[in-house]
């Protein structure tokens, strides 16, 4: 069984790039396009796998993981930011907001894939 994956991105591009690479890599993908769209599809859907950028309109990718963080369904799920910034600071506000793990842009698809099997354990 595929793991479900969603993607918070406000880029066309970039939700298509990653889409490619986690569907060929047998994976089941959602796409949002920000933050707001995100949590509306988190509580509507079920997920094992949560991949987000930073700044988005609406909601950015730090507000949507704290709020994320409160729904029971969610707490322990895994939450990669995929962002171009790589800010220490801003690294360790998404840690302490819940993050799992970090991959600034652009990036490499294999990147990607292995880091979303290391945070699933598959």
């Amino acid at each position: 069984m595929s793991a479900n994956i969603l993607t918070v991105d406000d880029s066309a591009s970039i939700r298509l790039t990653t889409r490619i690479a986690l569907t060929n890599a047998g994976y089941s993908v959602t796409e949002a396009v920000d933050g707001a769209d995100g949590l509306n599809k988190l509580k509507s859907g079920s997920f094992d796998l949560i991949i987000t950028d930073l700044n988005m309109p609406n909601m950015d990718g730090l507000t949507m993981i704290r709020s994320l963080r409160q729904l029971p369904a969610y707490m322990g799920t895994p939450v990669v930011f995929l962002t171009t910034e790589s800010d220490g600071d801003l690294k360790q506000q998404a840690k302490a907001a819940g993050a799992t793990g970090w991959l600034t842009k652009p990036f490499d698809p294999e990147t990607l894939i292995k880091i979303v099997r290391k945070v699933l354990g598959k």
